[in-house]
């Protein structure tokens, strides 16, 4: 398993090194028409909808750290794509500090029931959750106390970096940077974060009932589904409060029973009643993402489901969920086997698929020295100036796809997911690349122009 984890982790890391820190605004990434399945009905996006301009916006702010006062944190220093947007750390680090709760998992935050955010739900809307970390003293540092500057002196700063006047204008129709375009657009993009493409999924789509056995399930996630839809006494009563196939939290949730505060011994916590999906609780190899509960208390599921058999009874609690009880309003003891435990946690890694660590389209845009480079049509350029462009058609490739550029003579380097170099050539505005011999897949082309533009994209191999 460990040696799994530095293969996944290693690919990771490679991946992120050969895309390039640049926004072409040209050739946008889909998100606002992704694929969502019939099957997923609820949606939390309210008059918000997501649209690839202002959701591209969104993405730089959300990796961008001049959003915190010392220009060390970004709203993706908490949530890590290569960790299912969370923290494998039980706090995060801010500019002051440690969080005071674990920092979750960014996953399919649009198709939420609870519309409420953060653990406590005192954000009313994700548009207002956005901009709360930023003007937190101890994570972002913009509160305007404690002698923080406040929110008006990050706008003032944004309005002196050149590429915010160039994106808003895309984005927005105009430069103007305000407090709720920013949470307009980072909501945009958080919202696009989906993650659809688990076995569970695969399954689902094939019978379209979660009661009926999935063919492509082993025995043992078969009995882990049925345990966790069923109630009590054929079940355990998971689906009652995380009800598939989106597993997001009821409205109305009181707390689970977990109540003590993360670095605060002998504090508790009767607040928390809003956690993530509990889709990609795990990475494709099965190791957790990181720490469970708004404490981080729990390191493995195998603590997880130990919690909900046998939940504690502390008589300071005056908001555990009901649901939660036995008849006679004592904490509930579900008397699971060892074997039912396993079944359960079988069933639970069935939730996670792959693109969200991987897919470029919600990928850290900027260079490690903190630059970024933006290609596109609001960026001043004068009238009969050549716009740059690099394009690859199609994509996703059968047989044969052709890389076009408008900048002269380029090179251009294909590697496989592992950094194996493929494909080298060198070619005068247009060359065909020759898939024919190469395995379905995910891939990385890097192109440089005489000029020093270099940009790299991914393609998809049928």
């Amino acid at each position: 398993m460990k040696n799994k984890l530095i293969n996944f982790l290693l690919l990771l890391v490679l991946g992120f090194i050969l895309i390039s820190a640049t926004i072409d605004l040209n050739n946008l990434f889909n998100y606002a028409n992704q694929d969502v399945p019939d099957y997923i009905t609820k949606d939390n996006t309210d008059g918000n909808l997501i649209n690839d301009k202002a959701a591209t916006l969104g993405r730089v702010l959300f990796y961008d750290k001049n959003l915190s006062s010392d220009g060390t944190i970004a709203c993706a220093s908490c949530h890590l794509q290569a960790h299912a947007f969370g923290d494998p750390n039980v706090q995060s680090t801010g500019i002051n500090g440690l969080t005071a709760r674990h920092s979750p998992r960014l996953v399919n935050p649009r198709f939420s029931r609870e519309t409420h955010f953060f653990w406590d739900e005192r954000a009313e809307t994700l548009e207002d959750q956005t901009t709360q970390p930023i003007q937190d003293h101890i994570e972002m540092g913009f509160s305007g106390t404690n002698g923080d500057p406040n929110l008006n002196d990050l706008i003032n700063h944004l309005e002196s970096i050149e590429y915010y006047s160039s994106l808003f204008e895309f984005a927005f129709g105009d430069t103007e940077i305000t407090e709720n375009r920013m949470q307009l657009a980072l909501a945009q993009f958080i919202r696009s974060i989906q993650s659809f493409d688990s076995r569970f999924d695969e399954g689902f789509a094939q019978v379209n009932n979660t009661s009926e056995p999935f063919p492509n399930f082993t025995g043992q996630e078969n009995r882990g589904k049925h345990l966790f839809i069923n109630t009590p006494n054929e079940g355990t009563g998971c689906a009652d409060c995380h009800i598939p196939p989106e597993f997001s939290i009821t409205i109305h949730s009181h707390n689970n029973g977990v109540i003590t505060v993360a670095g605060m011994p002998g504090e508790i916590d009767l607040t928390i009643t809003h956690p993530p999906s509990l889709r990609d609780l795990v990475n494709p190899d099965g190791v957790l993402n990181s720490p469970l509960m708004h404490d981080g208390s729990f390191t493995s599921l195998l603590e997880v489901v130990n919690h909900y058999n046998n939940i504690p009874d502390n008589p300071e609690n005056n908001n555990l969920d009901t649901r939660l009880t036995d008849v006679n309003g004592a904490p509930q003891e579900l008397n699971l086997t060892e074997n039912q435990k396993q079944d359960l946690i079988a069933f639970l890694q069935t939730l996670s698929g792959t693109d969200i660590y991987t897919n470029e389209k919600w990928s850290d845009p900027f260079n490690l020295d903190g630059s970024i480079e933006i290609i596109g049509p609001t960026l001043g350029i004068s009238e009969g100036s050549l716009i740059p462009f690099i394009s690859i058609s199609p994509n996703p490739i059968v047989h044969n796809t052709t890389v076009e550029t408008n900048l002269g003579y380029f090179k251009i380097w294909v590697y496989d997911n592992t950094g194996k170099l493929l494909l080298q050539k060198e070619a005068n505005t247009q060359t065909i690349l020759d898939f024919s011999t190469i395995a379905t897949g995910l891939y990385f082309v890097k192109v440089t122009t005489e000029s020093g533009l270099q940009i790299t994209k991914h393609i998809v191999k049928k």
